[in-house]
């Protein structure tokens, strides 16, 4: 039987699906190594260390939530916005504290803050405007997640 071949993707995705099913505190290098059926110093060849796994993670998390598009009318693309979020936190509960703790923003992240500032901006928001927008966006997040907002269904 041939083995899939161990990838940066594949680690990622993987580690992601056990932290689902264990919580992010109990994710360990040995442990996703046993999942992808590897000795876990192999994942070395993929990423450089836990951080580098939960950056990565953290990444493809932000990936997943649906952006505004250029030219979508404001509220309604921050409504979609929010829910693709809302949908994505309830699928990894463990996302929340590392979304918030990360330091350094990647690629995804970048492109995520990017389009929001986009389409408030064309909105006619001032740059002022778009800042409190962003900054209360995301302490209302937190806050959320705080109080279990985020994953409680309503």
């Amino acid at each position: 039987m041939e083995r899939t071949p161990l990838t940066r993707e594949r680690i990622i995705e993987a580690a992601m699906g056990l932290a689902d099913e264990i919580g992010l505190e109990a994710l360990s290098m040995r442990k996703l190594g046993d999942r992808l059926g590897v000795e876990a110093m192999s994942l070395y060849n993929h990423v450089a260390n836990k951080d580098d796994l939960l950056d990565g993670m953290n990444d493809a998390f932000v990936a997943s939530i649906q952006v505004p598009a250029p030219g979508d009318e404001w509220r309604e693309a921050m409504r979609l916005r929010a829910h693709s979020a809302r949908e994505q936190f309830q699928r990894h509960p463990w996302a929340l504290s590392l979304v918030e703790s990360r330091p350094n923003p990647a690629f995804a992240t970048i492109q995520y803050h990017n389009a929001i500032i986009g389409v408030l901006r064309q909105a006619g928001f001032s740059l002022a405007m778009t800042a409190h927008a962003m900054a209360g966006d995301e302490e209302k997040s937190l806050q959320a997640g705080m109080n279990g907002h985020v994953t409680k269904p309503i």
